[in-house]
């Protein structure tokens, strides 16, 4: 992909509402400019999510931060995890200026390439989830042509699982979505918080659920492994989308009586209303 000036798009419509977004490709990463302060900065909130993930995040991450070599001083190089990235899973790490529309995102994700760093990246050197984020990149390029309605569907399973997801691992229930894993409160809120449900992995409930993106999650949806996450990608979702489109969405803090609930919420703290 050439490097292009991005043009930017006033006030397109997402699921976060009327956002700038910037419409083209990728652009070399400013590393050389990158200050002191800066480089300050990623050491102290990746040294603070360091200590604090051991026990918390699922061993996958943590084998892919230990594989990086992240922390050992400033801001990564792209390039230079990308001679680690490519011979582990064929992905690469490029570099955007903004917000992607959802056809250039996609586009992106199903050519395994990727745009952010710390809460993605490491889990991009696990084989099935490297898998399962170009797949869902296809999937995306097909939903797009369908429309709205079910982009907003596959929108809710990359933010119940990418940005939001929780593992039932041997040794329990283990974070393994960017979301959390780069927010020290969530990171504590979605595992020891009595206020959020945690309802086990099922695609169509997933699809069908609102979230927030105005507080900490009320509901988190668990997955037993990756190889489930990328099963469930394998079918074509037309049908999926079919059937949803003739049923209510849930609120993002229901329980459905046919959920497998490994913890009820308190409801402790919700927001009223507000769900996307």
């Amino acid at each position: 992909m050439k490097n292009t000036a991005p043009r930017k798009v006033e006030h397109q419509q997402t699921d976060r509402g009327y956002v700038p977004v910037y419409a083209t490709g990728v652009v070399e990463q400013p590393w050389a400019n990158y200050s002191k302060t800066e480089h300050e900065v990623w050491d102290t909130l990746f040294q603070r999510q360091r200590e604090l993930l051991p026990g918390r995040a699922c061993k996958e991450f943590m084998q892919g931060v230990e594989r990086f070599g992240l922390g050992d001083g400033g801001i990564p190089k792209f390039s230079e995890l990308n001679q680690v990235l490519k011979a582990a899973t064929q992905w690469e790490i490029v570099a955007v200026e903004g917000l992607l529309p959802d056809e250039v995102f996609f586009d992106h994700l199903a050519n395994r390439r990727f745009h952010d760093m710390f809460g993605h990246v490491p889990l991009l050197l696990n084989p099935v989830f490297a898998d399962y984020m170009q797949a869902y990149g296809r999937g995306g390029m097909k939903a797009f042509k369908i429309g709205r309605e079910a982009l907003m569907n596959l929108t809710r399973l990359y933010w119940y699982t990418v940005e939001f997801g929780l593992m039932n691992s041997d040794e329990g229930l283990r974070i393994y979505g960017a979301g959390i894993v780069s927010s020290k409160g969530e990171s504590i809120y979605s595992l020891d918080s009595p206020s959020p449900n945690r309802i086990g992995f099922d695609i169509e409930r997933v699809m069908s659920t609102r979230y927030r993106i105005d507080t900490y999650q009320q509901t988190y949806f668990v997955i037993e492994n990756f190889e489930q996450l990328f099963d469930a990608t394998r079918p074509d979702f037309t049908p999926i989308y079919a059937k949803l489109h003739e049923l209510p969405a849930h609120a993002a803090g229901d329980v459905l009586d046919d959920d497998r609930v490994f913890t009820r919420g308190d409801r402790v703290g919700w927001a009223n209303g507000a769900d996307t």
